[in-house]
């Protein structure tokens, strides 16, 4: 599970940096985003996101 952390944190980074870059969007919109994702970590929902995220990581790269 750590590689594939790791891994999306390198791409949800990359793709703020395309958005940063390419979108228009501003630093402070994007701190705000980073902001919101350390708050909503320290909630109850976090258990159920990243399960939810890791079933869809698994079903898209097969991994049952």
């Amino acid at each position: 599970m750590a590689a594939v952390s790791i891994s999306l944190v390198v791409l949800l980074g990359a793709a703020v940096w395309l958005l940063h870059r390419y979108g228009g969007m501003k630093i402070w919109q994007g701190l705000i985003c980073a902001l919101f994702g350390f708050y909503l970590a320290t909630t109850s929902l976090a258990p159920q996101i990243r399960a939810t995220v890791t079933a869809i990581i698994r079903a898209l790269t097969g991994q049952g």
